[in-house]
């Protein structure tokens, strides 16, 4: 459940109490946000990125190797560097995105 309250037009409090600023209407508390560790044996990424995976129901590398790299990529949030940094882990980890 989100509580944001407008202290002003951009300072804002969440419900864990962190006050941040924030020119746009999103409710998205960036230091909790920034808090998230990834999920499953992913590697750390950028909260656009990770909430992307997540949305699809991407938890773990094994998930991942079973989609292709355009696929990843085309997801809203899911930037080049992102895309870099997911290859090189399912690299190290001996896997890769599904080749069709």
């Amino acid at each position: 459940m989100w509580f944001v309250a407008k202290l002003s037009s951009n300072i804002r409090i969440c419900s864990n109490g962190h006050r941040y600023s924030k020119s746009s209407d999103c409710p998205v508390c960036p230091i909790c946000e920034a808090a998230k560790k990834p999920a499953g044996d992913l590697p750390k990424l950028a909260a656009p990125a990770r909430r992307a995976l997540e949305n699809v129901g991407i938890y773990s590398l094994i998930q991942l190797a079973e989609q292709t790299e355009k696929n990843i990529a085309n997801l809203h949030g899911m930037g080049p560097n992102a895309i870099n940094k997911l290859r090189e882990t399912l690299s190290k980890n001996g896997l890769k995105f599904k080749v069709l």
